[in-house]
């Protein structure tokens, strides 16, 4: 286990310049053009490692990439699924304004670093070290890197799903919580939007006239926020608020979105209830609620954690010690570990500020992370 931790070592500076190159390959959620490039260069990648690859096109959002490595075993046993994402959240032209860069401390910055092409990054140094060193693996195995994560997986998650039938476990690459903190539960997410439908009329002329579609979502906003329930964890959070044409007009729509959290199926069923049977405050007011939950929630299974067990117990042989958490995010875990598949989430680098401008990971992590991805690769 030592050399292969002295083996990551030695490759740090190239692990930090594969690193560098996907953070300069800026890739913002349905920015097509740069995500096909990102997949071609990653596909590339992949191909020149051994791997069977296939991308999956996606008009409007970009391209899914899946590859798989049989490791000399049969595919058609259950393989070892690992999923990642190449989109980020940042628009495109921030690496003007943000460029990589290595600070005094150790850290290194970048749009995206963290979340997560500094998994990516390992991933692929995992693959190359078993292919080199021609390390024993247990299974084969799938790499699934998709698309459009950051903005709720609306095309690829029935690539995780179908990827999932036939997974013996699930490998997540998203960055842990800081301090290197990998997820065993994530809470399930839904989204809505509530429209509230007025009559529109003059605000000094005919005031009377009118429905006032604001305050009729006001009253909706107050019934929303009275179903938090933080003690059990559900959160109802109205994040956006539209409405009105003018300030002498009695406004005839207003808009909502809604962000939705729980931890349970059963409390996420009962708060989707409560949203569906809102009815309206005021008379003649009319509403319309579309939306509904797109990740369910991801337990902190026994089965999750005895993959975790597994992960502490090759951390501590490498050297470090692995400690487990929940979060309230979510990702592509919450589909696998719903279908009942082991998941370990957040094995990337450990750093900080995903979405933040003080985005970045710390470099010294990079060769025990590399080295606890490649043992969970052999092993799992």
């Amino acid at each position: 286990m030592l050399s292969l931790q002295n083996h990551f070592n030695a490759r740090q500076e190239a692990i930090l310049s594969a690193i560098r190159a996907l953070v300069e390959h800026e890739s913002k959620s349905r920015a097509e053009g740069p995500l096909n490039e990102l997949a071609d260069f990653v596909a590339a990648q992949l191909r020149d490692l051994g791997g069977g690859v296939e991308l999956i096109a996606e008009p409007g959002y970009g391209t899914h990439l899946r590859a798989r490595f049989d490791f000399g075993h049969d595919t058609r046993e259950p393989h070892l699924l690992v999923i990642g994402h190449l989109d980020t959240v940042w628009p495109l032209g921030t690496l003007a304004r943000l460029p990589f860069r290595i600070t005094p401390e150790g850290h290194a910055h970048g749009p995206g670093i963290f979340d997560m092409k500094s998994g990516i990054a390992i991933l692929l140094e995992a693959i190359r070290t078993i292919r080199q060193q021609e390390l024993a693996t247990k299974r084969p195995l799938t790499v699934l890197l998709t698309c459009d994560e950051e903005i709720g997986s609306k095309t690829s998650r029935p690539l995780v799903e179908e990827e999932a039938q036939n997974a013996a476990a699930a490998l997540v690459l998203e960055p842990p919580v800081t301090g290197g903190i990998v997820k065993t539960g994530r809470k399930g997410i839904g989204t809505f939007t509530i429209r509230a439908l007025g009559r529109a009329a003059h605000a000094g002329l005919d005031p009377a006239k009118g429905v006032n579609a604001i305050v009729e979502l006001a009253h909706q906003t107050v019934r929303l926020a009275a179903l938090n329930n933080y003690e059990q964890g559900v959160t109802v959070s109205v994040g956006i608020v539209n409405g009105g044409t003018g300030i002498n007009v009695v406004p005839a729509e207003a808009e909502a979105k809604v962000d939705v959290r729980f931890w349970t199926s059963e409390d996420g069923e009962q708060v989707v209830n409560a949203i569906r049977g809102l009815t309206p405050a005021l008379a003649e007011a009319q509403l319309e609620i579309t939306g509904g939950v797109n990740r369910p929630p991801m337990p902190r299974s026994e089965r999750n954690i005895a993959l975790f067990e597994h992960a502490r117990e090759l951390a501590a042989e490498i050297g470090f010690a692995l400690e487990d958490t929940v979060v309230g995010g979510g990702s592509d875990g919450n589909f696998t570990a719903a279908l009942g598949v082991p998941t370990l989430d957040g094995l990337g680098v450990d750093g900080a500020g995903a979405h933040a401008e003080h985005e970045h990971i710390l470099i010294s992590d990079i060769p025990r992370r590399a080295a606890l991805l490649t043992r969970l690769l052999q092993t799992v």
